[in-house]
């Protein structure tokens, strides 16, 4: 089992940043790769980022790409998204996901656990 909790969301004026954090346990030594996710009411769930666990290899969403940044900290089990030049656009539930299995990255289904979510509002 793993287990993942989001922090970081909140409210901020479009422009604006934001950084979300993904605290890991449980069989962290099993995970392939860290995503992230985003859903806004009445959409599908959207495919932010990932990073690989152990080659640190990372893919983006293209609706994300130059102004969101992925990182991870292996030794404290931890995955950021620091996100940039917010647009309203953005304003979602974000969850982080673990992979355990090489498969495509930008696939929802194919994560196997997911964080509880946190609210990202950005107000235009």
């Amino acid at each position: 089992q793993v287990q993942l909790v989001e922090s970081g969301g909140g409210l901020v004026q479009a422009g604006g940043s934001l950084r979300l954090s993904c605290a890991v346990s449980g069989r962290t030594s099993s995970i392939y790769s860290m995503g992230w996710f985003r859903q806004a009411p009445g959409k599908e769930r959207e495919f932010v980022g990932d990073v690989g666990r152990i080659s640190g290899n990372i893919l983006y969403g293209d609706s994300v790409k130059g102004r969101f940044t992925i990182s991870r900290d292996n030794s404290k089990n931890t995955v950021t998204l620091q996100m940039n030049s917010l647009k309203s656009e953005d304003s979602a539930v974000y969850y982080c996901a673990a992979r355990m299995a090489r498969s495509a990255a930008t696939a929802a289904h194919v994560y196997n656990y997911w964080g509880q979510g946190t609210q990202v509002t950005v107000s235009s």
